[in-house]
């Protein structure tokens, strides 16, 4: 018996943010201070190290549990599943259903409870959870899913990732440029094929690193003090990722089993182009190489960071022949990675 993806969905929304969409914004140091650079420097400066050129918001009428349905009914479609055959509903975000205008994130009755209720799925055995495990949550969810069908406990998973962060983000912060929306979605099942996943690597570095993202108030003291939103210790995740994620990652692939010549792919967290690039850098140079060229796919630079969704998106665009110049065939062995607020960070070695 193997654990494959057997199908895969997603939801891009259709509101295009550009960098240029954001001159009229005043943008505030951490102290309340504004910025002495003018607008368009700040968004130069910030395609420069993200990648970033656009990302993507929800629409007003749509909260996280709905994008996430319709990236979950694509890709039940994809598996060609009767949705009452789950026996998991696996849910990674992090800030609940955050509806447009509101001051507080709803999570009762937990997101993955909504799906379920919005797929229509009797089965009373199908459970429903929800996963609080920051933007690596999706990878976390798979890593679960595998766990219960290994255990007899499962034979079918949807395991979702999905978040609209232009809801919890200080529009006087210019790291709410960084943030986007969407969804991504995947069947996991027990299955006789080959490959699957092969190994996995999990960690949380809480003693000193436990707040390099948090939940702090507004940069603008006009705003009220209790309204919390989404902050971060930019320098200090940076270096952070720099120094574990490639050695997860190592520790994960010789665990596998396969050597670094077969993996043709390396699908990682789209939270910064650079800081991502100098992962993969780091990475291979445990193994005295260099990265091939195209190993990395990228899709931060139109959809900027979706937290838990930018990975299984990209890995569904990527399927679904959405990303040029990169494809995925059967047999091939991919590398899943991510890092975020915990801190955690995890990796599977996975063969199409």
């Amino acid at each position: 018996m193997n654990i494959k993806i057997t199908g895969s969905g997603s939801y891009i929304p259709s509101e295009v943010v550009t960098n240029s969409d954001f001159a009229k914004h005043v943008f505030l140091n951490d102290d309340g201070t504004p910025f002495p650079q003018p607008n368009d420097i700040i968004a130069e400066k910030f395609r420069d190290i993200t990648g970033i050129e656009e990302r993507r918001y929800v629409t007003d009428d749509l909260n996280t549990s709905d994008i996430a349905t319709i990236a979950a009914q694509k890709a039940i479609e994809d598996a060609k599943i009767d949705p009452e055959t789950l026996d998991y509903i696996i849910f990674a975000h992090n800030f609940g259903d955050v509806k447009k205008g509101a001051l507080q994130a709803d999570l009762l009755p937990s997101l993955a409870t909504r799906v379920k209720f919005n797929l229509r799925i009797k089965n009373p055995k199908c459970v429903a959870y929800d996963m609080l495990f920051g933007c690596p949550g999706w990878v976390e969810g798979v890593i679960q899913a595998q766990a219960f069908i290994k255990a007899g406990m499962a034979k079918k998973c949807l395991v979702i990732g999905a978040e609209t962060l232009s809801r919890v983000v200080d529009m006087h912060d210019r790291d709410s440029m960084i943030y986007s929306d969407g969804a991504g979605a995947t069947i996991i099942e027990a299955t006789d094929e080959a490959g699957g996943i092969l190994a996995h690597e999990t960690a949380t570095y809480a003693y000193d690193e436990a707040y390099y993202l948090f939940f702090g108030k507004s940069f603008n003291d006009q705003h009220h003090p209790d309204v919390r939103y989404i902050k971060m210790h930019g320098r200090k995740i940076y270096e952070f990722a720099l120094s574990q994620v490639p050695l997860a990652m190592k520790e994960c692939l010789e665990n596998s089993g396969i050597p670094i010549s077969q993996v043709k792919k390396i699908l990682i967290h789209q939270a910064n182009e650079k800081m991502d690039e100098a992962i993969i850098q780091r990475f291979y140079r445990h193994f005295k190489l260099t990265p091939p060229e195209g190993i990395m796919p990228m899709s931060i630079h139109k959809l900027g960071n979706s937290s838990v969704a930018t990975v299984p998106t990209l890995y569904d665009s990527i399927m679904k022949g959405q990303i040029e110049n990169q494809k995925l065939n059967k047999g091939d062995v991919i590398i899943f990675a991510s890092v975020g607020a915990g801190m955690n960070i995890n990796a599977i070695v996975y063969q199409v």
